[in-house]
């Protein structure tokens, strides 16, 4: 499957001779070879999102975003997907809605790691991950 990112940026964002938009060929990204459990790659953030390309072999630990909700499409491998007090299989072509504030986790069930496509809203730093007992 070939799928293709196109970014649009609002125009209030521009400025004269900025790109408005950029394409990026997924099948592209690839995970580095010497993968020990999660890499993220970010593809794009502005004030109303953050958009990363993320690698997981192993599993990501149960975890919230206190202020972010997290949409999640899976593009390769299958995972374990707990989801509040809900577990299920996750595989290619799935989406995913996590709200804010709700646990979640994944467990790796393929051999090849778990590639996704996350986005976080609004734009995210990296602080807003909280570990969940």
């Amino acid at each position: 499957m070939n799928i293709r990112l196109l970014l649009l940026l609002p125009l209030s964002l521009l400025s004269v001779g900025q790109v408005y938009a950029e394409k990026r060929a997924l099948s592209e990204i690839v995970a580095p070879e010497d993968i020990e459990n999660i890499h993220v790659i970010k593809l794009a953030s502005d004030g109303y999102s953050t958009d990363f390309v993320i690698f997981v072999k192993k599993q990501v630990p149960l975890h919230k975003h206190v202020e972010h909700s997290e949409t999640i499409y899976v593009l390769e491998g299958k995972g374990l997907l707990q989801l509040g007090e809900e577990a299920f299989e996750i595989v290619s072509g799935d989406y995913i809605r996590v709200p804010k504030g709700t646990p979640h986790s994944v467990k790796v069930l393929s051999t090849i790691p778990l590639k996704i496509i996350s986005v976080q809203a609004p734009e995210f730093f990296g602080k807003d991950r909280v570990p969940v007992n």
